[in-house]
């Protein structure tokens, strides 16, 4: 058993060594490696990553700056875990909550497992309500075309079986990658788990990079996704 830790990154030099040593201080009854994806930072990010020797770290650069979900792709083909973790390169979430993310998928019971700013009583950083108030719209909207009940669908940690992401071919390359994902695994009928967890959110002045032209991307992915089924 071998847990892949895909971590795409940019501009993420304040960050990256933090995380990197969370990950790794997680303890785990088996195998993991991690994969980071740069995806052409300009602020020394690559050098600090350059720099990195640990046998279970692997890094991928890419030339140019192409969105998160290029990133994700990049890192999806690479990894060779039996379960794949997708962890943000910033602070917002806590690796130490990877045990419980992975429990319902090591008990049998799920493929996929959401994590969920929004449910069970874990501590949260209070920050912008607009921002919120659209991740809960987009949601719901994501719930009305794909049936699920899910209470955060725009959450980084999505932690799934390898095989997940071998039956689905996604394509989008910023912040899409998550209606998109959600969309095809719906349609696929994989078993779904949500797990409530912390959130600890930064400020666009502390490098939050997501704004409102990546929700109105996220409206019409999940309409395309819903509508034409492609």
């Amino acid at each position: 058993m071998k847990v892949s830790i895909v971590i795409p990154c940019y501009n993420e030099i304040k960050t990256i060594a933090q995380i990197l040593q969370k990950v790794q201080a997680v303890d785990l009854p088996f195998a993991k490696e991690i994969v980071i994806v740069d995806d052409g930072s300009v602020d020394g990010t690559r050098d600090f990553l350059a720099t990195l020797q640990d046998e279970n770290i692997c890094v991928i650069l890419h030339a140019q700056n192409q969105g998160k979900g290029a990133a994700l792709r990049t890192g999806f083909h690479h990894a060779t875990g039996d379960i794949i973790i997708i962890q943000d390169a910033d602070l917002e979430y806590e690796p130490q909550e990877y045990p419980k993310l992975l429990a319902p998928i090591l008990d049998g019971k799920a493929d996929v497992v959401y994590g969920s700013r929004f449910a069970g009583g874990e501590s949260h950083r209070v920050l912008y309500f607009w921002h919120s108030l659209g991740n809960k719209f987009l949601t719901l909207l994501s719930n009305m075309f794909t049936n699920l009940n899910l209470t955060d669908m725009e959450v980084c940690y999505k932690v799934f079986k390898r095989e997940v992401v071998q039956a689905i071919t996604l394509t989008e390359n910023r912040f899409g990658f998550e209606p998109e994902f959600t969309a095809k695994i719906a349609r696929r009928n994989f078993v779904i788990y949500e797990v409530g967890i912390s959130y600890y959110g930064r400020t666009y002045a502390e490098g939050k990079k997501i704004n409102w032209k990546d929700g109105v991307r996220a409206i019409y992915v999940i309409l395309k996704y819903g509508f034409l089924r492609s």
